[in-house]
């Protein structure tokens, strides 16, 4: 009677040890890893007189962040509405990139003369630096918020039609049979045979987008101004206020991390095993 009880006793305290332990490593590993970050930063900053200090860049974000909405006109407003007006223009362009791009990707994906015609457009135009398209947006638009706009949709695009693209095919032909058995029309070919079994690659084509287009918009705030987390950091450039730069850099980083983490998340909830 005791040795069975023992057994899962036993089994429940290596279950329990096994929680604890990699709880320990998910709380203890980042820890140490930000501790040792802070230590390189601190004795860089020791070495570097011009680098702020970690302690100088926390006071200097607490008081940047006591207001972080004041608005003082066009030109001097707090760091979390330029951290807005930056996802506003992210948002604006990323959606428009989705609404062409995705649309695309199933269309040369499912259809052969459409991947000849236009594969070798896209593989021409992919690796072109967005920041070269700015000048284009400029030219356009005759403004720098449409520019900005023009420059996210265009760097958003590519990775959505290429994964979507892809995705529709490796949609196991089977499926297809089946579809043209059962003399099913092309739309509903589209939503219920590819768009369940290409999803997961669009998603990770959507996760790659806005990626680049986090990193494009700073830069492109950059050279139109305006207001943007890239323009308030270059802006603190001018006003040699190197511990801001320092905590623009902290607040790009974060953001982007925020957006990669829920399309992971969102990537991974319709991800499933064939």
């Amino acid at each position: 009677m005791e040795r069975s009880l023992s057994l899962p006793l036993a089994r429940l305290g290596h279950a329990w040890r096994e929680r604890f332990e990699g709880a320990l490593r998910a709380v203890i590993g980042p820890a140490a890893g930000f501790a040792i970050f802070v230590l390189v930063w601190q004795v860089i900053a020791m070495l570097a007189p011009a680098i702020p200090t970690p302690a100088k860049t926390w006071d200097a974000a607490t008081a940047l962040f006591a207001h972080p909405f004041y608005d003082n006109g066009p030109n001097d407003k707090g760091i979390g509405w330029n951290v807005l007006a930056s996802l506003l223009r992210v948002a604006a362009g990323f959606s428009l990139a989705a609404v062409v791009g995705i649309p695309v990707g199933f269309a040369i994906g499912r259809f052969k003369a459409l991947n000849a015609m236009l594969s070798p457009i896209v593989s021409l135009l992919r690796p072109v630096s967005p920041l070269a398209w700015l000048p284009l947006g400029l030219l356009l638009f005759k403004s720098a918020d449409p520019a900005a706009i023009w420059t996210i949709f265009i760097c958003s695009i590519w990775p959505m039609i290429i994964n979507t693209a892809v995705g529709v095919t490796r949609v196991p032909q089977d499926y297809l049979n089946v579809a043209r058995v059962l003399d099913l029309s092309e739309w509903k070919v589209l939503t219920r045979v590819l768009l369940p079994a290409v999803l997961p690659y669009v998603l990770t084509g959507v996760r790659l987008s806005i990626g680049t287009a986090w990193l494009v918009i700073v830069a492109a705030e950059m050279l139109t101004g305006g207001t943007g987390i890239g323009f308030w950091l270059w802006d603190e450039w001018n006003n040699l206020k190197v511990e801001h730069i320092v905590i623009a850099i902290f607040i790009i980083g974060i953001v982007g991390l925020v957006l990669e983490v829920l399309l992971m998340q969102l990537a991974r909830h319709f991800t499933y095993e064939e």
